[in-house]
């Protein structure tokens, strides 16, 4: 009898968090930025009308911007936007991702090892492998839509 009185305190004491425990929901829209994005297409005219030999003006005219698909996961919607210069992959941007603690860690990661990659043959984050999915089936889609 002794011992029943604190291992009953205890025990509702451990399921109290777990009543409170409240999982995330939703998902953001914040966007995760990679290397700094290429000038705008007002200043590349402006530029390529003051000096046409610019090297600048023409890396920014070959720029394409393209989106992948939004990909539904378990945790959220996941969807990319990827910046190419030329055929090379110049940045990527997180248009929708989980708000997800381990999301937010994923990201970066994710983006890195895609410039790095310059393809969407990249590996999963640990902690974060049903997001990172998400990401190399919207990345695939816009490196598919580029052509």
């Amino acid at each position: 009898m002794k011992r029943a009185l604190p291992v009953l305190a205890l025990s509702i004491a451990g399921l109290i968090p777990l009543w409170r425990y409240a999982p995330s929901n939703g998902t953001t829209t914040t966007e995760v930025a990679a290397p700094a994005s290429p000038p705008s297409s007002s200043s590349a005219s402006s530029a390529s009308s003051s000096s046409p030999s610019s090297s600048a003006s023409s890396s920014a005219a070959a720029s394409q911007v393209v989106q992948g698909s939004t990909v539904n996961t378990s945790k959220g919607a996941v969807q990319v936007e990827v910046t190419f210069e030329g055929d090379k992959i110049s940045s990527v941007r997180m248009l929708q991702q989980p708000n997800h603690p381990q999301t937010t860690a994923a990201v970066p990661k994710l983006i890195q090892e895609t410039l790095q990659a310059q393809s969407a043959d990249i590996d999963s984050v640990s902690g974060a492998t049903i997001t990172s999915d998400g990401y190399v089936t919207s990345l695939q889609a816009a490196l598919d839509a580029k052509g």
